[in-house]
């Protein structure tokens, strides 16, 4: 007779012979080739040091340096910026100076090209791609756009209903650099004030145009209303962007109109900004016409692209988004 013990020791050494016959299934891990190898980076365009190599991508082969130079010469900033993400030959192609210095010069051309350079070199470094990124800028690629409501009461009827609507209407605001800018209130959507946001169109669209000066991130602009009594309206705006770079923000910090002299203004293209200049909040020069601070319609001013001028959220009607906050 066999013992217990006999038993127990046979059932373990049959389980363990199981186990040596089992197959498992190991999980493959490519990944791990690349272990080791190490890639070397593609030199800048025109760089001294650059070898001769030939590149395995085909547009690469196809696509002379120099054509590529000419392409990207031709971008703005922000499309150069989606273009650098696309491959590291392009990204150090995009970082050469040239492409951010015709950028820079143009954005801040009022200031001329002697104070650009010595802003650069002084706060800088040297870099334009640097200057493009830091330092504040009105951008003339969209539309700076503030939504703002208000509670308006509705007609009682019978004494039963106290009805109440919620007014939705919009400051549109487009930038040339220049040093001129358009100026629009409408209740209408942004994809529908974008194809009309242009001097063709500004004086049958209930469109003004007015000047406007940039002081590091200090924004004053100013217009004049035609009529009967000519009013001036005049804005001081804050600069800033939700990240470096963007200048997507417009805090709006006074909003002030008051009378002018017909004597003193010769018609809406006269340069108003100057002859505004050093006025005080409360001053005006026409009695008939008093000067008054606004406090109300302050909201922030968002920038929106032209090329997503159809998406925005700023086009969603007022059931569906009651409250705008820019951020």
């Amino acid at each position: 007779m066999t013992s217990d013990y006999a038993l127990k020791i046979a059932a373990e050494l049959e389980s363990a012979s199981r186990l040596r016959t089992a197959q498992f299934l190991v999980t493959q891990r490519p990944w791990l080739d690349l272990y080791g190898i190490n890639v070397r980076p593609v030199a800048p365009f025109g760089s001294v040091s650059r070898e001769p190599s030939v590149d395995e991508a085909l547009i690469h082969r196809n696509l002379p340096d120099e054509l590529l130079f000419e392409i990207f010469s031709r971008m703005t900033p922000y499309t150069l910026g989606r273009a650098a993400c696309v491959c590291r030959k392009w990204k150090y192609t995009i970082r050469n100076p040239v492409f951010w210095r015709n950028a820079c010069l143009k954005a801040w051309q009022l200031n001329g090209v002697a104070e650009n350079y010595k802003i650069l070199q002084s706060n800088y470094d040297g870099s334009w791609r640097k200057m493009w990124l830091l330092r504040p800028r009105l951008r003339t690629d969209g539309l700076y756009v503030s939504r703002n409501t208000y509670i308006r009461a509705g007609v009682v009827e019978w004494k039963i209903t106290n009805p109440v609507h919620i007014v939705c209407y919009f400051r549109y605001m487009r930038f040339y650099p220049s040093g001129r800018f358009l100026h629009k209130i409408s209740s209408q959507k942004v994809k529908d004030v974008a194809k009309l946001m242009n001097f063709r169109t500004s004086k049958v669209d209930c469109m003004f145009s007015g000047r406007y000066t940039l002081s590091e991130d200090k924004v004053e602009a100013a217009l004049l209303y035609p009529g009967l009594r000519p009013t001036v309206w005049r804005i001081r705006l804050r600069l800033r962007g939700t990240t470096a770079g963007a200048n997507n923000r417009m805090d709006l910090l006074s909003l002030v109109t008051s009378g002018v002299n017909d004597n003193e203004v010769s018609g809406p293209d006269e340069d108003i900004l100057g002859l505004v200049e050093g006025w005080q909040e409360d001053e005006t020069h026409n009695p008939d016409v008093p000067a008054v601070s606004h406090n109300k319609g302050l909201t922030p001013f968002v920038f929106v692209p032209f090329d997503e001028v159809e998406t925005s959220v700023l086009n969603l009607p007022v059931d569906k988004m009651d409250y705008y906050v820019p951020g």
